[in-house]
């Protein structure tokens, strides 16, 4: 365990370097918003759900609009995202519990998030951390489990366990930031196809491929 913690801290500090400043490229104005396009971005690109959410949130300002939706028409609405049929009954279920229940607010407790339609940890965690500045845990998406295994940082393939076993090498402060800087080098450098780590002269020891 101590020779994951030493070398977590060590690819935190070269990542520190190539991201400097990382965040979510999922687009949103309130943590509303967040929590929606984090449904929808569940195995579909970011890029294609801020396509998706710019012109959504203007129709649906509030989550009583959404909760009050035609389930046909929003699932047109949403139909360039993947599983959209399913995702718009998601996201319909969790705005009205959000109106009804939360009064238009999103919880910041992870027990009362997990609990949305639609929501599991990775949406909790990135909800949390990017709009409310609350950690709440390790996001772990595709490309996070990707790039955790290739640097060695988990043997498991299993997102919760990944999550488990990074809450432990990781400092809790540094969680939010660790996860947004593994996911841009998943995105950008580690990718599923190609590792082009080394090719970018990127000081990072891989464990596997």
């Amino acid at each position: 365990m101590q020779n994951l913690k030493i070398r977590a801290k060590n690819i935190k500090r070269e990542l520190d370097k190539l991201f400097p400043n990382p965040t979510t490229s999922l687009i949103y104005k309130t943590p509303f918003q967040l929590l929606i396009a984090t449904i929808l971005s569940a195995q579909c690109t970011d890029a294609l759900v801020n396509k998706v959410t710019e012109p959504l949130f203007k129709k649906y300002k509030t989550p009583k609009d959404l909760a009050n939706a035609n389930i046909n028409e929003l699932t047109k609405d949403i139909h360039s995202v993947t599983f959209y049929k399913n995702k718009a009954k998601m996201i319909q279920k969790t705005s009205k519990i959000i109106h009804e229940q939360y009064k238009d607010k999103v919880p910041k407790e992870k027990n009362l998030l997990i609990k949305l339609p639609g929501v599991g940890s990775k949406t909790a965690n990135v909800v949390l951390g990017h709009a409310f500045g609350i950690t709440s845990g390790f996001v772990v998406d595709t490309h996070i489990k990707r790039v955790a295994k290739r640097l060695g940082l988990t043997k498991h393939t299993d997102p919760a366990k990944i999550e488990r076993e990074l809450m432990q090498i990781v400092p809790e402060k540094d969680w939010i930031t660790f996860a947004d800087q593994l996911l841009w080098l998943g995105r950008k450098y580690c990718t599923a196809r190609k590792d082009k780590c080394i090719e970018h002269g990127l000081k990072l020891t891989h464990y596997s491929k």
